[in-house]
């Protein structure tokens, strides 16, 4: 499905859901999953749908590269097929975080603390709706899950929370502090996330990233859009992947 009808489909759902959390996790500050949005208006979260702008990086009217590799991105296995070789085990599924109720490069401030959720972007309603969708679908669909590693930012760590009751933190799926990178910037992104997307599973089993888009930008030159769109990848033994196909949280149930 294409990056702009997937938009279509977020946008959607987010018009059922309003509203902003307070930040936290049930391992850490508690979170709340009732909270209003009194924050973000709905042509704010259109915007954000969209890719407008304002965010981690890269998001914009006119595509960049990485967008337009997104955008472009064909599944090699979808439906049925893309199911079963899931609950086969062997990949590692790479979740750009669930929605926020903000879209800026927090990363960049100097205010922002990895230990303070009240300094970060925090999870909206929706947000909160879509990890638990992805968990529940996953329960359904018995795709089996191991390791689930995050990045140390708050909606990171809660999106796998909630989706799967288990994290562990990693500091390599972290942004580097700044809003526009430089090459070697990049380079370094891409030489920290590599070995996680290239790292088979245990067997019978996927492994779950859930990170940030320019972090996997670096590694594959897609730059995941929006808010929760995860992409499956197989890594091949020898240091590289495959990539297999993206999903929408709504899509996980219905494979």
């Amino acid at each position: 499905m294409t990056k702009r009808l997937k938009a279509v489909e977020l946008f959607l759902a987010i018009g059922l859901a309003a509203g902003v959390s307070a930040c936290g996790g049930a391992n850490e500050t508690a979170y709340d999953a009732g909270t209003t949005d009194a924050g973000t208006t709905p042509e704010q979260s259109a915007e954000v749908a969209e890719g407008g702008e304002g965010g981690e990086g890269g998001e914009g009217a006119d595509y960049s590269a990485g967008e337009q590799a997104n955008a472009d991105f064909e599944d090699k296995l979808s439906g049925p097929e893309l199911l079963s070789a899931l609950k086969d085990g062997g990949h590692i599924i790479y979740f750009r975080h669930a929605q926020t109720e903000k879209d800026y490069a927090d990363q960049a401030d100097p205010a922002m603390n990895l230990d303070d959720c009240e300094t970060q972007r925090k999870l909206s309603t929706a947000g909160l709706a879509q990890a638990e969708e992805i968990g529940a679908s996953f329960k359904a669909k018995a795709i089996p899950v191991g390791k689930v590693i995050t990045s140390e930012y708050c909606r990171a760590w809660q999106t796998a929370d909630l989706a799967f009751g288990t994290y562990e933190k990693n500091a390599q799926l972290n942004f580097l502090p700044f809003e526009d990178y430089t090459d070697a910037q990049v380079e370094e992104m891409k030489a920290n996330v590599t070995p996680f997307l290239t790292e088979v599973p245990e067997a019978g089993a996927n492994t779950v990233l859930v990170g940030h888009d320019d972090i996997f930008e670096a590694a594959t030159g897609i730059y995941p859009d929006p808010q929760g769109l995860a992409y499956v990848l197989t890594p091949d033994g020898n240091g590289g992947f495959t990539l297999q196909a993206n999903m929408m949280p709504e899509e996980w149930g219905k494979l």
